[in-house]
């Protein structure tokens, strides 16, 4: 399961959000997003475990936890949805 992570302390690295979800079980990936210009992080995340089980405990688990000051929310995450082709023929 996929699952978006908001209101991250600016200071939280990929490797800091995989700890944090490794309680609740085995981490695919764990990704911090960050700003293209400045690399500066925008303030969330996506963390993917392969287990649907594991992932919705660490959803209980982990929504609301005050992480540096900032209470971070979990959700599932959505699928990005698809932009129209604006391209003129």
């Amino acid at each position: 399961m996929n699952m978006y992570v908001s209101n991250l302390s600016f200071h939280t690295s990929d490797d800091d959000l995989r700890k944090l979800f490794e309680k609740f079980g085995a981490v695919s990936s764990a990704k911090v997003i960050t700003d293209r210009e400045t690399g500066r992080s925008r303030g969330f995340g996506f963390v993917e475990m392969a287990s649907d089980n594991e992932a919705k405990e660490a959803i209980k688990g982990l929504s609301g936890t005050e992480i540096e000051g900032r209470s971070m929310s979990v959700s599932e995450a959505r699928e990005k949805p698809k932009r129209a082709d604006n391209k003129r023929w």
